[in-house]
């Protein structure tokens, strides 16, 4: 683990935001580290405002996009909402067809299936329209590189509307409208949206024809703040409003489908990291498991009881997919030892029988062992298919697009990707890639790092710091959990090891003559020996609430100690 303090902003900054806001001078430098310098940035922050959101129509096509609709809607045309089959894509689907319903009957979804299908905009989705009557397909969270599909459904007379949030490539689609704040043509002032946002501000932009104001649309928001949550964009600007408004959506008034979710779970409060834990998970297990219909169909369903039903369903998904993702995780670290591949710079592994759904989160879990970007393959019809994860601060886009002449297609961000090959092209991608990134990498960036705010003391951590770094909330990239620093800390003699397999430990720290902390450290079981017979030792960690028997006291969740 590399420790990493954040470099401390100007003086004369953090004086005069902490002045204007009457806060001490470490919480002004964490606002000011997030690009907060005057006292209307703080206002923005701790108070957001739905009125913070954009206009719908500054975003590229947006008129055009509406103009189709609403002339659909006029001539009874029928029309497909179509979207991918993760969590962005199912959460858009069920936005847009749901609000679409409220005022028009002729509106039917697709999810591709995953296996026969693949990712993003299918000809057996084309299709399936084309077999059915329908002469608009609205596209949600894909479709920006899909060009061939477009002309394949303009020969059939079917229009397609693309609503994504993905890179472009070269050039767009001929789409009716591309809604893509990634457009270079397109000056949106927010370009961060996941793919459900986007769809939010389309129907927005239609409800604005209808007389609709942002307050009819606050429903709409839990869904998005799901999609905001698992997409893992940043959470600053337009995603921090529908983020923060919509987990009171969650916590209050949600649909039944996610209702049914949170009863499944039994759990009281939810904040980001319980939507991006718990619920997220769970509404992808159905994509990966079974189908992402199952997922549209709990999002969608206003019955609770039948909600419910889908929920266990999804429940059972779940279960499964942690059963496969373990698995798989083993056999991978198995085949990375078995044929001496610790060293390198990239993992790339394949096996044939590797479920498809789950392949993501095994990229994800190597990671945790072999810090290094990581790709897994396994066999999709008669080719291999992947998903790409990254490491800090690494593009693997990019690294993808130097090494596409040995792809069949690619698409997705700079952390996270798919992409498809041929089973001959496997071995001669496989050095290509790792010559890629053993060029382009920077050797700090094959260490994991930790990235602290401040170091401060223990008794700067009081009931009023607490509640200021609460209102810092939703976390996420750009505005993640402050991470704070102290030394000198010492256990008090409770050092103890928990679960299954003795990977936690238990603290009950202090510093000097502080009160003692409670602390949590995940993962850290074999950090113990540190913190034995009162040896001082340095920590790293994040400042929580622990509710317990409905009591609420402050505890250190320990990232890391030395």
């Amino acid at each position: 683990m590399r420790w990493t303090l954040k470099p401390k902003p100007l003086e004369d900054k953090i004086k005069n935001l902490a002045r204007a806001l009457n806060v001490e001078d470490f919480v002004a430098t964490l606002l000011v580290q997030r690009g907060i310098e005057t006292f209307d940035d703080a206002k923005n922050f701790f108070r957001p405002t739905l009125d913070h959101l954009h206009d719908p129509f500054l975003m590229k096509d947006m008129d055009k996009a509406v103009a189709r609709i609403e002339f659909a809607i006029a001539n009874q045309e029928n029309i497909l909402v179509f979207g991918d089959y993760d969590v962005d894509g199912t959460t858009a689907v069920s936005l847009v067809s749901s609000y679409l319903k409220t005022y028009y009957p002729n509106i039917a979804t697709y999810i591709p299936d995953r296996y026969l299908e693949g990712y993003g905009i299918s000809f057996k989705g084309i299709d399936f329209a084309d077999d059915n009557g329908f002469t608009l397909i609205i596209a949600l969270d894909c479709g920006i590189k899909s060009i061939d599909h477009v002309a394949y459904a303009k020969e059939r007379n079917i229009d397609f509307i693309i609503c994504d949030h993905h890179r472009p490539g070269e050039f767009l689609p001929e789409a009716v409208a591309v809604l893509d704040p990634k457009r270079n043509d397109c000056s949106y002032p927010y370009d961060e949206l996941c793919g459900c946002g986007v769809g939010f501000k389309l129907i927005q932009a239609l409800g604005s024809k209808r007389n609709q104001t942002i307050d009819d649309f606050i429903p709409y928001l839990d869904l998005v703040a799901t999609a905001i949550a698992a997409d893992i964009v940043p959470m600053t600007g337009e995603n921090r409003v529908l983020a923060y408004f919509g987990l009171q959506v969650i916590n209050g008034d949600p649909r039944p489908g996610i209702k049914a979710l949170i009863h499944q779970i039994k759990k009281q409060s939810l904040d980001i990291t319980d939507v991006v834990f718990i619920i997220a998970p769970r509404i992808n297990a159905a994509g990966r498991i079974k189908h992402g219909n199952h997922a549209v169909e709990l999002l969608t369903e206003f019955n609770f009881e039948q909600a419910q039903q889908f929920a266990s369903e999804i429940e059972q998904y779940n279960s499964d997919r942690k059963e496969l993702d373990k698995q798989i995780t083993k056999e991978g670290l198995l085949q990375i030892e078995n044929n001496g591949e610790k060293d390198r710079f990239t993992t790339v592994l394949y096996q044939e029988d590797w479920h498809k759904g789950v392949i993501g989160i095994v990229a994800s879990r190597l990671i945790e062992t072999y810090y290094r970007p990581t790709l897994v393959f396994t066999k999709s019809g008669d080719k291999y298919a992947a998903s790409a994860r990254s490491v800090k601060g690494f593009d693997v886009y990019n690294a993808l697009e130097a090494c596409s002449q040995h792809l069949e297609q690619f698409g997705g961000h700079m952390y996270a990707a798919g992409m498809t090959l041929k089973e001959e092209n496997y071995s001669t991608f496989k050095e290509a890639f790792e010559k890629q990134v053993q060029q382009t990498i920077h050797p700090d960036m094959l260490i994991p790092e930790i990235e602290i705010d401040a170091e401060i003391d223990f008794t700067d951590i009081t009931p009023k710091l607490t509640r200021i770094l609460k209102q810092f909330e939703p976390f996420g990239p750009q505005n993640m959990t402050p991470v704070f620093l102290t030394k000198n800390v010492k256990d008090t003699g409770y050092a103890k090891k928990m679960g299954a397999e003795d990977e936690h430990l238990k603290l009950f720290v202090k510093q000097n003559n502080s009160e003692g902390i409670p602390a949590i450290g995940f993962g850290l079981g074999d950090k113990m020996d540190l913190t034995t017979h009162q040896k001082p030792f340095e920590a790293v960690y994040c400042i929580d609430e622990n509710e317990w028997n409905g009591k609420i006291s402050i505890q250190l969740r320990l990232k890391s100690i030395r």
